[in-house]
């Protein structure tokens, strides 16, 4: 392996990384201390680039499967490369097995299961920002069609319908589940105690685009369960590389 680790995140107005799913192996990088450079691929351009490199649609059947092409994707020091979070984290850890991320301890599959759910009741909150807040004109336009024809409405009328108290109710107990494997261990302030895994970054990538969406978002978040700043403080240096 000689060639630089080239990974590709999703453009936007503040040229730092942002979305959930890049985070996750953004933080995987950083946390082995693998030499990276970011290429920054507007919305439009991502299957165009991603199809160029000779990576191969994602699997429907897939855990989350939602397009055929997606961020992150990677080109390994090999020069071969990959797309998704869950893969990607495998292959890394294949190629740099320290320190580990406990891809084999069953809290790191709930929490990929899991990340769903503590997001999808907050979705009227969030993504109707993420064009205005975050995103680059080109881009901007593309998040807005593609979702409008996902949720059957515009993102403007979703937040304007969708996005109520009851919404942060129904976060609730979702996010109570997630404190309650966080204290499982009982040492904190990971989900295996005083050891990092792969399940913190899932939900700490998360915290993280709460934060660029917006910072009372972030915090209102992290107010729900005692345990939620204590993991995200801990995982505070992987987040430092951010471009």
């Amino acid at each position: 392996m000689s060639e630089q680790v080239i990974f590709y995140d999703l453009a936007n107005q503040q040229g730092t990384a942002w979305s959930l799913n890049p985070w996750k192996t953004r933080l995987i990088l950083n946390y082995k201390n693998i030499p990276y450079k970011t290429e920054w691929i507007e919305y439009p351009d991502l299957a165009p680039k991603l199809q160029a490199l000779g990576i191969p649609p994602n699997d429907p059947s897939a855990p989350g499967y939602f397009t055929p092409y997606s961020s992150p994707a990677i080109r390994y020091a090999s020069g071969s490369c990959g797309m998704d979070s869950w893969p990607i984290a495998h292959e890394l850890e294949k190629q740099y097995p320290s320190p580990s991320l406990h891809l084999d301890d069953p809290i790191v599959v709930q929490m990929r299961d899991h990340v769903s759910n503590i997001m999808k009741p907050l979705v009227a909150h969030l993504l109707p920002k993420v064009p205005d807040v975050i995103l680059n004109p080109v881009s901007a336009k593309y998040f807005n069609d593609t979702r409008a024809q996902v949720f059957g409405m515009t993102l403007q009328e979703m937040e304007r319908t969708m996005a109520t108290e009851q919404a942060w109710e129904d976060a609730k107990p979702p996010a109570r589940e997630v404190g309650k494997w966080l204290r499982m261990d009982g040492a904190g302030p990971f989900f295996l105690g005083k050891t990092v895994s792969y399940a913190d970054f899932i939900l700490v990538a998360f915290f993280q685009m709460l934060k660029r969406i917006g910072q009372s978002e972030l915090e209102r978040y992290l107010a729900l369960d005692e345990a939620f700043p204590k993991v995200y403080e801990a995982c505070g240096k992987w987040l430092e590389k951010e471009d």
